[in-house]
């Protein structure tokens, strides 16, 4: 087995500190004491879609969910917990769920959901991924996309997706308690896309506090 891309990692990492110690001496000690990002961002495991490279942000900026397909459970103590932490310690100002164009996990829930309505017999294996996607893949047999061509109905997955998720993070226990107390530091909840051909981000929805 080669570790010829670890070891290409950890040689990028060392330049990558000379190079930040180099403009701005005093970076990684002043990190050490801290952090106080405005943004937490819940989005893809996808590897083209690192938040910081992508938003041109230095370590310290997000805060940071990442899974299959940026799901986000009322049931998922792992999300539950970033966002609490986020909300409740880290005290930020924004939430930005974060899907993007041409998503594998997307594209599987909605093959799975074609499965089931050509009636194939075949059952959906019991694996951790597709428990993890089930309520995504409920979601898609609920759409219309009948009158989509393949790359349409893939967008419409994606951002429907998206917003269902902005919707379960606004209901969530975290979001509904801050939104409610008058004195709580106010938090918006955004729904975005990644455009993997364009490089650029679309938003689709966002969220307040109604006064």
């Amino acid at each position: 087995m080669s570790h010829e891309s670890i070891q290409t990692l950890l040689n990028a990492n060392e330049e990558w500190a000379q190079n930040v110690i180099q403009g701005t001496p005093d970076f990684f000690a002043q990190s050490a004491t801290g952090q106080s990002p405005k943004i937490l961002w819940i989005g893809c495991s996808d590897s083209r879609v690192p938040e910081s490279v992508i938003t041109a942000s230095k370590p310290g900026d997000i805060f940071v969910h990442r899974n299959i397909a940026n799901q986000f459970h009322l049931n998922d103590d792992s999300a539950l917990s970033v966002l609490t932490y986020a909300v409740k310690v880290v005290g930020i100002e924004h939430v930005v769920l974060v899907g993007h164009t041409n998503c594998g996990g997307a594209a599987a829930c909605l093959k799975a959901a074609e499965d089931a309505a050509a009636d194939t017999g075949a059952p959906q294996p019991d694996t951790p991924l597709t428990r993890w996607l089930s309520p995504f893949i409920a979601l898609v047999q609920s759409l219309d996309l009948s009158a989509c061509s393949a790359s349409e109905a893939l967008d419409k997955v994606v951002q429907t997706n998206v917003i269902t998720q902005v919707d379960n993070i606004c209901n969530s226990e975290p979001i509904t308690t801050a939104w409610a107390d008058p004195n709580a530091k106010k938090v918006t909840v955004h729904g975005w896309v990644y455009d993997l051909a364009r490089g650029r981000i679309d938003e689709l929805v966002l969220r307040e506090a109604q006064a």
